[in-house]
């Protein structure tokens, strides 16, 4: 055989050995997991949810976002939301079980390696989610980020509070670089997916409220931080208006935190003196919850 024709024949055979490879390789490639996930926990707030869905999918790097919406029992017509978002996971829970446990169902869907816990009330800017993200990979001592809440009409909100926790919350100072905080509203956070499941799960004596302070002060016993990024806003809009049932649970999220810090004793003299000064300022409905201690799920603790 001509050398000219053996060579012609050792290249074809090269490039059909390359073809009948490329078939394979396309087979053992796995899809990357999502840098991201977005948990939403929503209930009987479909316009809110609906915006906050939307603002989530205009985020930067959206292919690298995974969004979860934990439905906590809409009445509302919310579970229609799923047919105008085909990218956002729904989960659909029977009634509201409370945020507490519906952020653990949300937890343990998530596959992200940062996990952004939102109120269905908060709508982010489409650079919010990089900002953050960008953060926590730069910043190995924060456990958790979360960005600047502002109003709908663009005013700080009240966003940061203390331990023990109480009803009191201030706007976040306005600064160039980002700082720790303390103990900041769940509305908008940012964790680390590793540092969120390590718990086993968010102690579920907490009903609606409470669970946020809960992380904050679980992230400061690991000697981690919470890191506010100013650069990174969010629009919270909030409630103006609270049913007598959600100031209850809120009021039994405090006592839970203090039992859980300072012994049991402290958290049912907590709640009994948080009944007492209901029944004397005739918050009468507030006070027909909390002495059974009845959370928003329908629970007593």
């Amino acid at each position: 055989m001509p050398i000219r024709a053996r060579a012609d024949r050792r290249v074809t055979e090269r490039q059909s050995v390359t073809t009948a490879e490329q078939p394979e390789a396309s087979a053992v490639a796995e899809p990357q997991p999502p840098k991201v996930t977005a948990l939403v926990v929503a209930h009987n707030r479909i316009d809110y949810l609906r915006r906050c869905l939307a603002s989530l999918e205009k985020s930067e790097a959206r292919e690298s976002i995974e969004i979860i919406a934990v439905d906590n029992g809409s009445e509302d017509g919310s579970p229609a939301l799923e047919s105008d978002f085909a990218n956002v996971r729904f989960i659909r829970l029977p009634r509201n079980f409370g945020l507490t446990k519906a952020l653990n169902i949300g937890v343990r869907a998530s596959s992200g390696e940062y996990i952004f816990l939102l109120h269905e009330d908060t709508e982010v800017f489409p650079d919010t989610v990089r900002r953050l993200v960008e953060e926590l990979d730069a910043n190995t001592e924060a456990a958790a980020a979360c960005p600047r809440l502002l109003t709908a009409e663009g005013k700080p909100a009240p966003q940061l509070g203390g331990f023990p926790p109480d009803e009191r919350f201030e706007p976040a100072e306005e600064r160039e670089e980002a700082y720790p905080v303390l103990y900041p509203k769940g509305a908008a956070l940012m964790l680390r997916a590793f540092f969120v499941k390590g718990l086993g799960q968010i102690d579920e004596r907490y009903g609606q409220f409470g669970s946020d302070a809960e992380l904050a002060f679980q992230i400061r016993r690991a000697g981690k931080k919470i890191v506010l990024v100013p650069a990174a806003r969010a629009i919270h809009h909030g409630r103006s208006i609270e049913s007598n049932l959600r100031k209850a649970d809120f009021k039994i999220g405090l006592s839970v935190f203090l039992g859980k810090r300072k012994g049991v004793i402290a958290g049912l003299r907590s709640r009994l003196l948080l009944t007492l000064q209901a029944i004397g300022r005739l918050k009468l409905g507030e006070a027909k919850y909390l002495i059974p201690g009845q959370k928003i799920d329908g629970t007593q603790g």
